[in-house]
């Protein structure tokens, strides 16, 4: 099982549409939200590109904003962890 952890940046929550989007996906087998973190596990990954888009909505406005993670790891082995930063795209 591959989980893809994405850290939310401050001041923002995932918005309920783009959660429906991507339960809708047959390769997301679970979504979590937890605080401010969203857990997307994948049964497995292949050598297809895949992209998932998540919706964000700003709730609080914060100065200096700082890059929130996403982590990539294997649940049996996080070990191969890989983990990029994002500060989000505009509307």
């Amino acid at each position: 099982m591959v989980i893809i952890e994405v850290s939310l940046l401050s001041g923002f929550i995932m918005t309920s549409r783009s959660r429906m989007l991507l339960e809708n996906r047959t390769t997301i087998k679970k979504i979590e939200v937890k605080a401010n973190v969203v857990y997307i596990y994948l049964e497995k990954l292949n050598d297809e590109s895949q992209t998932f888009i998540l919706q964000l909505e700003q709730v609080t406005q914060v100065k200096n904003l700082k890059p929130a993670s996403i982590k990539i790891y294997d649940y049996y082995q996080p070990g191969g962890l890989r983990i990029s930063y994002y500060l989000g795209v505009g509307s």
